[in-house]
């Protein structure tokens, strides 16, 4: 195997319950050539001290105020040199010691574009609460529904600078938004990793209120239209139905 550089990103902002477990399982990944990027938007439970414990991992640490997440992750991107570009949640962490050995493989023996795989879902007891098995994809597959998880999703550093970067605009749905326009839109060559790749505790902000869960649909919809879906009334509808499917596994 070559030398692919992975740039992997992880945006923080108060997760100093986490935030040491996520950064042990990237450093210890056995592939290595990883520059890693921490992003934080401005701590005060003690996140960063914690992230400064492992600082002579970490080739990148900013801290300063952002307009979200995915503005924060945007921020990584502008950063980054690697080949590949990933993220990896403060609440999440890497499955294996190898999942960033496998990621590279896959891009130098099939020449995809973009890369994903599986997560699970877990609580704070490290159970396993619900199991997101992605699947190969095929064309039209977002028109039913489908999208791979983003903690898996790794694509091309140089994607980012062709057809954009995180679109705020979309709120909850900005990351799916991104990988409907890489893969459904532009068509770009992906490859499924058939392996549980990260670890994602339980508990995103879309799904906490029925208000947030409307706007979360809202937002869905807009980035399907966006997207020219065949039919986008009937994709938002068939979207959520997926996670109940994950539950049942």
């Amino acid at each position: 195997m070559g030398s692919v550089n992975i740039s992997l990103i992880t945006v923080t902002f108060n997760a100093a319950n986490t935030i040491e477990k996520c950064i042990k399982s990237v450093i210890e990944q056995k592939y290595p050539y990883v520059e890693y990027i921490i992003i934080d938007a401005r701590s005060t439970d003690g996140t960063i001290a914690i992230v400064n414990k492992y600082d002579k991992y970490i080739h990148h640490i900013i801290c300063e105020q952002d307009k979200g997440i995915y503005d924060g992750m945007n921020k990584g991107i502008s950063l980054a040199s690697g080949d590949i570009i990933g993220i990896i949640n403060a609440d999440d962490h890497f499955a294996a010691d190898d999942i960033l050995s496998h990621v590279a493989q896959a891009f130098e023996c099939t020449g995809a574009d973009i890369v994903y795989g599986d997560i699970d879902y877990i609580n704070n007891k490290n159970r396993v609460v619900r199991k997101w098995r992605s699947g190969i994809y095929k064309p039209g597959h977002f028109n039913r529904g489908w999208m791979p998880p983003h903690p898996s999703f790794y694509a091309k550093r140089q994607l980012f600078d062709t057809f954009g970067k995180y679109d705020l605009q979309y709120g909850s749905a900005t990351d799916y938004e991104l990988m409907l326009r890489f893969i459904h839109t532009n068509k770009l060559k992906v490859h499924y990793l058939n392996k549980v790749m990260v670890k994602m505790l339980v508990g995103g902000v879309s799904n906490q209120s029925l208000g947030n869960r409307i706007s979360a649909w809202q937002n869905d919809y807009k980035a399907m239209k966006h997207n020219r879906l065949t039919f986008p009334h009937f994709s938002v509808i068939l979207k959520p139905f997926r996670k109940i499917i994950q539950y049942l596994r």
